[in-house]
């Protein structure tokens, strides 16, 4: 499950989940439903390869993020689909998704970038809760 929040002139992205493999997968996806009106426009026909390793795991959705919003940006690239692999404090993905196609695509927020406020990764109610900021 996720949502969008306010937070002052930024957005903030909020996920929980049962396990850190779908906290990750959920983050992806709540971070392109900021991007695009409608997730579901979005056809999973281009797969990418994302892995990363960082200090902890709060660096480590902070990365994976940041991963796909670069490729949003250098590629013009939305994603709508994500499998995620944790494994300590490594990722292993493949994304899913398309170029942008304004003809199919609403875009809603601009995000300029992920950011390290109040960025959050714990443990919660038998699951895991993951918050962060980003920069529209």
């Amino acid at each position: 499950m996720y949502e969008l929040f306010e937070h002052t002139a930024d957005l903030g992205l909020r996920v929980r989940a049962a396990d850190l493999d779908t906290l990750f997968t959920e983050a992806a996806a709540c971070l392109f439903t900021a991007a695009v009106e409608d997730l579901q426009t979005v056809r999973p026909t281009h797969a990418v390869s994302i892995e990363i390793e960082a200090d902890d795991l709060a660096f480590l959705l902070f990365d994976w993020l940041r991963a796909l919003l670069m490729r949003y940006d250098a590629d013009a690239m939305l994603f709508s689909a994500f499998e995620v692999k944790i494994d300590g404090n490594h990722l292993k993905a493949i994304a899913r998704g398309e170029p942008t196609d304004l003809g199919r695509h609403s875009l809603t927020h601009e995000v300029k970038a992920i950011t390290y406020h109040e960025l959050k990764v714990e443990p919660c109610d038998g699951g895991w809760l993951a918050e962060v900021i980003v920069d529209i």
